[in-house]
């Protein structure tokens, strides 16, 4: 059995850890923030004291303490998902899913008494998501994210083909937006336009990518970067029905 010295100790390092990620967070904007990191951070220390030093007696052989530590990860699962949100086709809150894990990991290893790697946990953790955050927003905006704008006649199953496309060529949809096209007298009707962020591979064959879509049936238009591609002889009409 532990002190209370000890018990404070632990709880206070949760506190601070699980304070240290969670305002990186909160200064962000994001659903989970400053209080739930530190509830989460709290919460696995104790499920961790109770499993390692809770069960005394004579029963205490016949129990098995790490099934308790074990089932924060799987609800830390349920938790970290409820924070992943879906805007406009995008993916948000994976990056705090994963901190809101990584804390949970951070919380268990206080509690067992594990202090040195809780707190170098804490700092790669927060060195992750200021620095390497920061990086990664700059390499990604100068070179791998793209804009696409797609202009064609609306039918079923077209965003899927798009998606099919991307995925054989290994690119990953940040963003999808879509609007109808006013027709204009003595124009087409159903037109859509789609515009898709992208982020490309480093060894990425731009031109491969426009002749996969200008063979979609129905595209009238592509457009990179604000720059019209001529699709030429690669263009399909629409199949009249």
């Amino acid at each position: 059995m532990i002190s209370y010295w000890e018990i404070a100790l632990r709880l206070g390092l949760a506190i601070i850890f699980g304070g240290a990620v969670g305002y990186e967070r909160e200064s962000q904007n994001l659903p989970a923030g400053f209080r739930t990191h530190i509830l989460v951070c709290v919460g696995a220390v104790l499920i961790m004291m109770v499993s390692a030093y809770g069960f005394t007696g004579p029963m205490s052989d016949m129990v098995d303490p790490s099934r308790i530590a074990a089932s924060v990860v799987t609800g830390i699962g349920f938790l970290g998902a409820g924070t992943i949100l879906r805007q406009r086709g995008g993916i948000r809150g994976l990056t705090t899913a994963a901190s809101i894990w990584a804390v949970s990991a951070i919380g268990l290893a206080v509690g067992i008494g594990f202090y040195f790697g809780a707190l170098l946990a804490t700092l790669v953790v927060l060195i992750s998501l200021l620095v390497l955050g920061r990086l990664d927003r700059v390499l990604l905006s100068s070179y791998r994210v793209k804009r696409l704008t797609v202009r064609m006649f609306d039918r079923a199953g077209v965003l899927g083909e798009i998606a099919g496309i991307f995925n054989d060529l290994k690119i990953n949809i940040r963003k999808i937006e879509m609007d109808r096209i006013t027709a204009q007298p003595g124009s087409e009707s159903g037109a859509v336009e789609i515009e898709f962020m992208v982020v490309v591979p480093l060894n990425f064959d731009q031109s491969l990518l426009f002749q996969r879509l200008a063979f979609l049936e129905g595209i009238k238009q592509l457009c990179w970067q604000g720059k019209e591609v001529p699709v030429g002889p690669y263009f399909k009409p629409p199949v009249s029905v």
